[in-house]
């Protein structure tokens, strides 16, 4: 038998996603069944299970998939945060999100994961095994950023980074929800929110005469 090629696995891979998607986003997770994704992927049943064993493993793939850019982009900020505005580095994740959103409807299928993982207690162990490392990414961000005197120390970083991801989550529902569209967009608002230097206006004290330039005469 020919060697088959990790080329070709993984293109029949992402065949098999992509019929996946296409099909939990038309009908359901429910009203999918596994008869349901043979045909969309026009494979046979021993040829899908070769890639997974089910429609939960399914589900935890395309989200991988879908969050993988996002990962990476997230990990090298916390590789190498400096000289990165935390709105700036926010902004750019938002802005994949939505670009991601755009192509395959990233938004909807994590709502429709997220909602299946309510229910499955094995799916939302996996999820939360898949985005612990996220969140521990966005804490050395925020640590990164607390130490160079752009945030405040308290509170902890974890709690800190916890709102951050809230904030991708929640900007990730309205966008499968009500296909968010806001006039300058919402990455930019985070960029305006958290800028990476705020100037701090010359205000005299009490007591105290303000600062003044020094005089110079006109040529």
């Amino acid at each position: 038998m020919p060697k088959v090629s990790q080329q070709y696995l993984d293109a029949r891979r992402n065949q098999i996603l992509d019929a996946a998607k296409r099909c939990f986003l038309r009908d359901g997770f429910h009203e999918t069944s596994m008869q349901d994704l043979f045909a969309e992927a026009g494979l046979s049943a021993g040829a899908v299970y070769r890639y997974f064993s089910s429609k939960e493993d399914m589900v935890l793939a395309i989200a991988e998939q879908s969050m993988r850019e996002v990962t990476e982009m997230i990990h090298s900020f916390a590789a190498a945060p400096r000289g990165k505005g935390l709105g700036d580095a926010l902004g750019n994740v938002l802005d994949v999100i939505q670009r991601k959103h755009a192509q395959d409807q990233m938004g909807a299928m994590a709502v429709l994961s997220w909602s299946e993982a309510l229910r499955n207690p094995e799916l939302a162990r996996r999820f939360e095994a898949l985005l612990a490392p996220m969140r521990a990414d966005l804490a050395e961000v925020v640590r990164e950023h607390q130490a160079n005197g752009d945030l405040p120390t308290h509170p902890a970083p974890e709690a800190l980074a916890a709102v951050l991801m809230s904030i991708v989550s929640g900007f990730i529902l309205q966008l499968a929800l009500f296909d968010l569209r806001v006039e300058g967009g919402l990455a930019e608002a985070v960029r305006a929110l958290w800028p990476a230097h705020i100037e701090t206006p010359n205000v005299a004290l009490p007591g105290r005469a303000a600062s003044r330039q020094p005089h110079r005469p006109a040529r």
